[in-house]
C-alpha cells in the first residue's frame, strides 16, 4: 500500500503494538486460518486424484475450460477494479469509490453465474454430483466453498456501496436507514436478476432459441432487472453530505484484502483441479 494510505490508517483507526491497525491485523489473521482451510480442500482432491476409485468419471470429459477460463478472466477483473476502488477512498473521490465497488459486485456476479452454469451442465448433463463420486465429492465442496466466498464478498461489497450513502447529519434524514436497507435489497435484486437473464440468454443461445422466444419465456426476468436497475438508480441520487469519506479507507482496504485472496485462490483452485488435468 502507498504511503498514504499508512497515514490514513494510524490517523483513522486504533492500531496495535505492531503498528498495523486493528480492522487489518484481524482481517489478515481470518485470511491465515482461511489458507490453512482451502490447503486442506485443495491437498484432499490432490491426492484422490492420484488414486481414483473405480468408476470415477475422467476430468477432462466433465470440464469446461473455455466456461472457467472465461470466468478467471472476469475475476481477475474484478480485483483489479477492487483495488481502484481502494485507490480512489484513499484519495477521497468517493464518486469513483461507488463505480469501481458496483463493477467488482458486476464481475463477482457473473462469475457467480458461470459457477451455477457449470455447477447444472455437470448434474445434468454429465451426471456428476456430490454424492456418486469421489471426483464431485471434493469437486462440488472446493469449488462450492469458494463460490460461497465470492457470494459473502459480492453481499459485502453491496453493503459498502449502500453504506457510502449514510447521511452526514442522520436526524435531518429520519428515513435514511430504511432507505439504505431498501437500497441494498434492490442491488441485490440487480445482481439476482440480471444473473438470471445472463443465464436465460446462454440457454436460449444453446438450444437455438429466438428473441421472440427468449422475451416470452422470461418477461419477468428481463422486468425484474429493469425494475431493480431504475430502482438502483433512483436510490443512489444524491443526497447531500455523507459520513463515508477518507477516513473509511481502511474498511474498504480491509474489505479489499478479503477479495484479493478469494482471487488468489481461485487462481490455485483453477490450476490445481482444472489445468492439472491437461498438463
Amino acid at each position: 500500500m502507498s504511503s498514504h494510505a499508512g497515514t490514513i490508517d494510524h490517523h483513522h483507526d486504533h492500531t496495535t503494538t505492531t503498528g498495523i491497525p486493528n480492522k487489518k491485523l484481524l482481517m489478515w489473521a481470518f485470511l491465515a486460518s482461511d489458507c490453512m482451510f482451502f490447503g486442506a480442500l485443495i491437498s484432499t482432491h490432490l491426492i484422490y486424484r492420484l488414486h481414483p476409485p473405480p468408476g470415477t468419471p475422467s476430468p477432462r470429459e466433465v470440464f469446461d475450460i473455455p466456461l472457467t477460463s472465461f470466468s478467471t478472466f472476469i475475476l481477475l477483473m474484478s480485483s483489479l477494479m477492487m483495488a481502484l476502488a481502494v485507490n480512489a477512498i484513499q484519495k477521497g473521490n468517493l464518486k469513483s469509490m461507488r463505480f469501481s465497488l458496483l463493477t467488482t459486485v458486476f464481475f463477482g456476479a457473473i462469475f457467480l453465474g458461470c459457477q451455477v452454469f457449470e455447477f447444472t451442465n455437470f448434474v445434468n448433463e454429465k451426471h456428476l454430483t456430490i454424492t456418486n463420486s469421489i471426483l464431485g465429492t471434493t469437486f462440488f465442496t472446493l469449488t462450492g466453498t469458494h463460490g460461497t466466498h465470492v457470494a459473502i464478498g459480492v453481499l459485502w461489497l453491496i453493503m459498502m456501496y449502500v453504506r457510502s450513502f449514510k447521511p452526514a447529519d442522520p436526524a435531518a434524514h429520519p428515513f435514511w436507514f430504511f432507505r439504505n436497507l431498501l437500497h441494498v435489497a434492490m442491488v441485490i435484486g440487480l445482481v439476482l436478476s440480471a444473473m438470471f437473464t445472463v443465464l436465460a440468454v446462454v440457454h436460449t443461445v444453446q438450444t437455438g432459441g429466438t428473441a421472440a422466444a427468449f422475451a416470452s419465456q422470461h418477461f419477468l426476468i428481463v422486468a425484474a432487472l429493469v425494475a431493480t436497475l431504475v430502482g438502483t438508480v433512483i436510490l443512489a441520487s444524491p443526497r447531500g453530505a455523507v459520513q463515508f469519506s477518507e477516513a473509511n479507507a481502511i474498511d474498504v482496504e480491509s474489505m479489499g484484502l478479503y477479495w484479493h485472496f478469494v482471487d488468489i485462490v481461485w487462481i490455485v483452485i483453477f490450476t490445481a483441479v482444472y489445468l492439472l488435468e491437461y498438463l
